[in-house]
């Protein structure tokens, strides 16, 4: 998790202590529809300050397979990419300097993945992550926004498959 020690967002919070507040949102288990969901109470439009920065990090749980009962995570891909394009939108009119860097989802090892539980249990596949880390990256582009590419990058290692496990 980004908020536990070693996390990412454990470590801008450490190394931006006293200088800028870093807040922290991740919620273990959401996706695209349940963020757009609380946004305005996440971002409250008339609140005193805004965020100078939004680091915006879906698509893991959004792009595991359907679960047969209709239930779980998933979010279809054309809905993810509008669920991403309304969350850049209403966090762009918070602020006219507001900035948004949005992380794609990693790739995962299905090996590692599949020792914890079952491929029935999982859902995920690294195949599928890659494309809606694509269809992320394309949307960013369209809107001219920052995106970093987890997927692709996280691969570039040689040892990735044996250093990740989403």
């Amino acid at each position: 998790m980004s908020f536990d020690d070693g996390g990412w967002g454990a470590i801008l919070a450490n190394l931006y202590a006293r200088k800028a507040d870093i807040v922290l949102r991740g919620y273990s288990g959401w996706n695209s529809r349940r963020a757009l969901e609380v946004l305005d109470e996440v971002f409250p439009k008339d609140a005193h300050v805004q965020p100078s920065l939004v680091i915006i990090y879906f698509g893991g749980n959004d792009s595991i397979h359907p679960h047969p009962s209709g239930l779980g995570p998933h979010v279809p891909l054309e809905e993810y990419v509008e669920n991403m394009r309304k969350i850049a939108n209403y966090l762009k009119s918070l602020s006219d300097h507001i900035r948004l860097i949005f992380l794609t989802s990693p790739p995962i090892s299905e090996v590692q993945i599949r020792k914890k539980l079952s491929a029935t249990q999982s859902g995920r596949t690294n195949e599928h992550c890659g494309i809606y880390a694509k269809a992320l990256v394309e949307l960013c582009d369209e809107m001219n926004l920052k995106v970093i590419n987890l997927w692709s990058a996280i691969q570039q290692r040689d040892d990735w498959l044996d250093v990740s496990f989403t």
